[in-house]
C-alpha cells in the first residue's frame, strides 16, 4: 500500500501565521507512527515569491518523509529553484519526477510568469509524455500541478483555472498508466474526473475558500481565514485502486 500526503497553498510570508499553520500540518505528519511514500505540495509556497520566503518554507517542509513540491501562480521560477530547491536559477518550467518501484509522481509546472491562471507549456507536455513512455507497464503514475484543469463551480477559481487543458486531455487519451491528476490552488478539498481520471484537489493550508452557495458575492467574503488547515492522503493499494481522505489539523 502507498500513501501520499497532500498538500497546498501554504502561501509563506513573513507574517507569523502562515507559518504557524504550515507547522501543524508538517508536525501532524512527522508524528504519524509510520513513514509515509511522499508528501507533495502542489503550489503557492511562497507568497511573493521572495528569496526570504523560500528559505522559510524550506525549513518548515523539511521532513522525514520524502517532501516534493511544485510552483504556483504565486511563485516564481528562478527563486523557487535556487532557494527552495537548491538548483541554479532559471526562468524554465520546473518539471521534476519522482520514481519509485511502486509508483511514480509526475510534478508539472502549470504556472504563467506574470499571470494567475495556469497553462503546461508545449516543453512540458512533452516532459510528460517522456515520464509516461518511459515508466513500466503496471506501474500506476500520477501528475501533479498547481492549476485544476476543470471547472470546480468556484467562479473565482474557474476563472484562474488550468486552460489549454484540451492537450492534456489528448496525452492522458494515449497513455492508460496514468492513474489520477493531484492539484491545488482552489483552497478547498474537490474530487472530480478529467479525462476519464479523478482530479483530486488538495485543501489550502493558509486558507479555505467559501463555496459560492455559502456566501454573497464579495471580494473579502471569498475565503474562511478561521477554518483550520487541511490536507488528504492518497492511497494507493496493490491492485492500482486509488483511494483517497481529507483530514483537518488543530493549528
Amino acid at each position: 500500500m502507498i500513501v501520499i500526503a497532500h498538500l497546498s497553498d501554504i502561501h509563506i510570508d513573513e507574517e507569523p501565521r502562515s507559518a504557524a499553520r504550515t507547522r501543524a500540518v508538517m508536525d501532524y505528519l512527522e508524528g504519524l507512527p509510520y513513514d509515509l511514500d511522499a508528501v507533495l505540495v502542489t503550489g503557492d509556497i511562497a507568497d511573493h515569491a521572495l528569496p526570504a520566503e523560500y528559505e522559510r518554507a524550506r525549513r518548515l517542509l523539511t521532513s522525514r518523509h520524502p517532501v516534493l513540491v511544485c510552483p504556483g501562480n504565486h511563485d516564481g521560477r528562478a527563486a523557487f529553484r535556487e532557494f527552495l530547491l537548491g538548483q541554479p536559477p532559471s526562468a524554465e518550467p520546473v518539471d521534476q519526477v519522482h520514481r519509485t518501484d511502486g509508483f511514480v509522481l509526475a510534478l508539472c509546472d502549470s504556472s504563467v510568469p506574470g499571470k494567475n491562471e495556469g497553462f503546461l507549456a508545449d516543453e512540458t507536455l512533452a516532459w510528460l509524455d517522456d515520464v509516461l513512455t518511459r515508466t513500466p507497464d503496471g506501474v500506476p503514475v500520477l501528475v501533479a500541478f498547481h492549476h485544476p484543469p476543470a471547472l470546480l463551480h468556484i467562479p473565482f477559481v474557474d476563472g484562474i483555472r488550468q486552460f489549454g487543458e484540451e492537450r492534456l486531455a489528448a496525452l492522458a487519451a494515449r497513455h492508460p498508466r496514468l492513474t489520477a491528476f493531484l492539484c491545488g490552488h482552489a483552497h478547498t478539498p474537490a474530487a472530480t474526473t478529467f479525462a476519464g481520471r479523478p482530479l483530486l484537489v488538495a485543501p489550502g493550508v493558509v486558507s479555505t475558500a467559501r463555496l459560492p452557495w455559502e456566501h454573497r458575492a464579495h471580494p473579502q467574503d471569498h475565503v474562511h481565514l478561521d477554518q483550520p488547515p487541511a490536507l488528504a492522503f492518497h492511497v494507493l493499494d496493490d491492485e492500482g485502486r486509488l483511494t483517497t481522505h481529507y483530514r483537518t489539523v488543530v493549528a
